[in-house]
């Protein structure tokens, strides 16, 4: 069966710079998704409908009937990317692996993180302060009234550090490991884990094993992540490469999260900041630990520094993409 070849490597490493570079380019248009929607809306229905079915019950019978849902889910997914990657290599092997990286390009958002960052930089400079706390209401969770310019410029920044962990690198990995079947298998537990991993009294024992499964696969993103900043810092000006190694040294295991410290901690330590520490979600103060011991009074001019060395890190990315391919067809075969 040829078409398994392009679930491992060399291929999916092509698939996957591939799928970078049109992301990058093109992002998600938003006509197609007003026509199709965008598969993790399509995830999040199945989660809704599975959700809804299942989480009945004592304690036991939710976690038990998390589980069962997060399977159901998995397989699903596992169904319809294997099923897909057989059809596009129909289409002959050169071939099938652009139309995998088309719909391998859905799965990251190097671009659209860009743009809901970079939009709180412009808000807080032409509306001020509330066009800021809307601009970041966005992209977090927390309460934007709780906070002043700097905590909204902090935030912005904790949220390009984490979601390039979690919304760019992990899928990369998991497409790079698997092919688009590897990157929607991640795609469906990461979803699952925003929907229903929660410790509220509905979703604690449901959303059990997606939190737990989603802190597993996600552990190798966050370290590859705050590797990126570190080199991405090294190659840029106005930022310390050395700075984000001693801040994920020494802080990144003091976050709450066993992942979210190491991207964090990193830009923290690139940028000269302090990131994380305690924050308001709704009416709920959350204690966490400070990343980082730069200074706290964050501005827009440190959300434009953020984001140079993002895009920065997304290049590389890229070119360790390109370059393992390319390592691999020269030499692996």
């Amino acid at each position: 069966m040829p078409w398994i070849a392009l679930t491992h490597p060399p291929d999916a490493l092509g698939i996957l710079a591939l799928a970078l570079l049109i992301e990058a380019v093109a992002g998600y248009p938003d006509g197609l998704y007003r026509a199709l929607g965008h598969p993790v809306t399509w995830i999040g229905r199945l989660i809704a409908a599975l959700e809804r079915r299942l989480n009945r019950g004592s304690g036991t019978a939710r976690r038990l009937g998390g589980i069962l849902g997060l399977g159901l889910l998995l397989a699903v997914t596992a169904a319809l990317s294997l099923g897909l990657t057989a059809l596009a290599a129909l289409a002959g092997h050169g071939a099938g692996l652009v139309l995998l990286a088309l719909l391998a390009a859905s799965l990251p958002a190097q671009r659209s993180l860009f743009v809901h960052v970079r939009r709180v930089s412009a808000a807080l400079r032409t509306e001020g302060l509330s066009g800021g706390r809307a601009a970041v209401s966005m992209i977090v969770g927390r309460n934007p009234e709780s906070l002043d310019e700097a905590a909204v410029c902090r935030a912005a920044i904790e949220s390009l550090a984490e979601n390039f962990s979690d919304g760019i690198v992990a899928p990369a990995f998991w497409i790079g490991a698997g092919g688009l079947t590897g990157g929607a298998l991640y795609k469906a537990i990461n979803t699952a884990d925003s929907m229903v991993g929660h410790r509220t009294p509905r979703y604690e024992a449901y959303g059990w094993a997606s939190a737990r499964l989603d802190d597993l696969v996600n552990l190798p993103a966050s370290r590859l992540t705050a590797g990126l900043l570190i080199v991405s810092a090294a190659l840029s000006r106005d930022v310390s490469a050395t700075g984000a190694w001693r801040a994920i040294r020494r802080d990144a295991g003091r976050h709450r999260s066993p992942n979210a410290g190491w991207p964090e901690a990193a830009m923290a330590g690139a940028l000269g900041l302090r990131l994380a520490g305690p924050r308001i979600y709704g009416e709920t103060r959350v204690e966490d630990a400070w990343m980082g011991d730069g200074r706290a009074e964050a501005t827009p001019d440190d959300i434009v520094r953020a984001l140079k060395l993002y895009r920065t890190a997304c290049a590389l990315l890229f070119t360790l993409s390109a370059s393992g391919a390319g390592l691999w067809l020269t030499f692996g075969r």
